[in-house]
């Protein structure tokens, strides 16, 4: 078919569905869920097949900056505890009335660095086999209120909102099923959750600190759908007319519209509507500064003074053989090659110690010699490093050369310069790491800052705080206050303490940049432990 007699048919399915809506009225001939849309099979493949699609990669790249749209756990305080929560949007709107756009318009005007936006898409019910069949036909209701879970969904907002990372369905449009694998999000500055049926639910309404709804007029709506659907996903003009009639324009008058009361702010004509969106962004700015989490060292450093240490710190016997390696690495004279032989000695050392606080069973065993042998082996599920880069990568090998097969995941922690917090940059953990015990590794605690981001990440993905160890070569004390008293479960073993920290939170007399030194870069004349790949905090 032509473009022209694509348009012209178009136009005159249009009409008809402007017609047909005056007859049917909103109402149709029964209940919304018993509206069935008729659509011509044989349809191509749709090319938009998941729920996720329209936020991966989780990178939104403006004119300013890259806004990580995946998230990041929000900062904790000094007792490990979350001290504002995230601020939450709803944009609520009909269907192809532009609601994704106004959510990326306010993150590019928010100019914010993490952001979650969260697509109502995502979280459809899983199908009785009956629904799959009808779903499969194009019988099924997916614009009433009970085609979506707002349990999980009002459970996933609220986690988001306490900074807790969550698991997101992926649903694919294709089988009508949840995917095996979900995907982890993490809680942020701002929360934009979108959706026709954002505003349906009293729970989840409750969770919203600014409500949007994104007018559109219903015939810009009819043509953007006409188009996504033939474009986006094969399927012929009959049928999306059908739907709409039928289906589509009789939802957004039963359940939508009416929840435009409830709005704090109507956008018309959506996403090209700047004078809202900047309105929009002025307040949320307002709210964000009242909100503002910052992390005071200062304060951190003076509230544990005078106290002994705690008892969950394992300090590795301070024999001649470590002191003397500790005199190596320590002077500054001594060469990259010698430095890194002689943190690796040292490193093994702290493995192996750390591994004797792992649980452990009676074994009795049969020896060549045919006599049995009470032993002991490890009681527990598995065993997972997991590596704060970039320092901590490096006692990965003494891990690995101690514990065969074991797993191992990656942090990457960097301060904002800007606010003097430490962000969630990377993560990469082992699937079901819920169950494992963990050795957290860094090379230099000083502060503890990001050791405590660190153990609140895993904690986030359901680790047990007593089944994580945290071994360092070399810490504070302030570090290890800030570290046990923020999780007094949490077991600490090094092999040294130094006492101070200076004004730039350096540990005195400390070890230099372990980074700069093992890898053989060069740190700035002004460096400071929190500006390097490997924050010693």
């Amino acid at each position: 078919m032509s473009a022209v007699r694509r348009e012209e048919r178009l136009a005159k399915m249009e009409n008809e569905a402007r017609t047909s809506c005056v007859s049917h009225g909103g109402g149709g001939d029964g209940s919304l869920d018993r509206l069935l849309p008729s659509v011509s099979t044989g349809l191509s493949p749709r090319k938009r097949t998941t729920s996720q699609c329209k936020s991966e990669p989780p990178l939104l790249r403006t004119s300013k900056r890259t806004i990580y749209t995946a998230g990041r756990p929000p900062w904790y305080n000094e007792h490990g505890t979350q001290s504002k929560e995230a601020f939450v949007i709803g944009l609520c709107g009909g269907s192809a009335s532009g609601k994704t756009t106004v959510a990326r318009k306010i993150i590019e005007a928010l100019d914010v660095p993490w952001v979650v936006l969260l697509s109502m898409d995502s979280f459809y019910k899983v199908l009785t086999p009956e629904q799959q069949i009808l779903a499969a036909s194009n019988d099924y209701n997916f614009d009433h209120p009970d085609a979506f879970d707002f349990d999980l969904l009002t459970h996933t907002v609220r986690k988001l909102k306490q900074g807790k990372s969550v698991k997101i369905p992926v649903y694919d449009f294709t089988t009508h099923g949840r995917q095996k694998e979900w995907k982890t999000v993490y809680g942020a500055s701002v929360i934009i959750f979108e959706g026709i049926m954002s505003f349906a639910d009293k729970e989840l309404l409750k969770l919203l600190d600014m409500k949007i709804f994104v007018d559109t007029d219903s015939d810009i709506r009819l043509v953007r759908r006409l188009r996504r659907d033939i474009s986006e996903r094969g399927r012929d003009i009959e049928g999306v007319i059908k739907q709409y009639n039928k289906f589509v324009k009789p939802a957004f008058e039963q359940y939508i519209e009416p929840t435009m009361r409830l709005a704090d702010i109507v956008v018309p004509r959506g996403g090209g509507n700047m004078v809202a969106i900047d309105l929009i962004v002025q307040h949320v700015h307002s709210q964000l500064e009242e909100r503002k989490l910052r992390w005071d060292m200062a304060a951190l450093a003076s509230a544990h003074q005078a106290q002994p240490l705690p008892q969950t710190l394992s300090v590795l016997e301070s024999t001649p053989q470590v002191r003397g390696m500790h005199t190596i690495i320590r002077n500054k004279e001594t060469s990259r090659d010698e430095f890194i032989f002689y943190s690796k000695r040292l490193m093994r050392l702290l493995i192996e110690r750390a591994l004797s606080f792992l649980p452990s069973q009676v074994h009795t065993v049969e020896t060549p010699q045919g006599e049995d042998y009470e032993g002991r082996s490890f009681h527990g599920k598995r065993i997972t490093g997991v590596s704060i880069l970039r320092a901590g990568e490096t006692m990965e090998p003494a891990l690995r050369a101690v514990c065969k097969d074991v797993r191992i995941g990656k942090i990457l922690i960097q301060t904002n310069q800007d606010t003097g917090e430490p962000e969630l940059h990377y993560l990469r953990l082992p699937k079901d790491i819920s169950e494992d015990h963990v050795i957290l590794m860094d090379c230099t605690v000083s502060t503890g800052a990001a050791a405590m981001m660190a153990v609140r990440v895993l904690l986030d993905h359901d680790v047990q705080e007593d089944k994580i160890l945290l071994v360092s070569l070399l810490m504070a004390e302030m570090g290890v206050h800030s570290v046990a008293y923020a999780f007094p479960q949490v077991k600490i073993i090094t092999t040294a303490v130094d006492k101070k920290v200076n004004d730039l939170f350096h540990i005195i007399p400390g070890i230099g940049n372990f980074g700069d030194r093992y890898f053989g870069t060069d740190a700035p004349p002004d460096w400071s432990d929190e500006d390097m790949d490997e924050p010693s905090y």
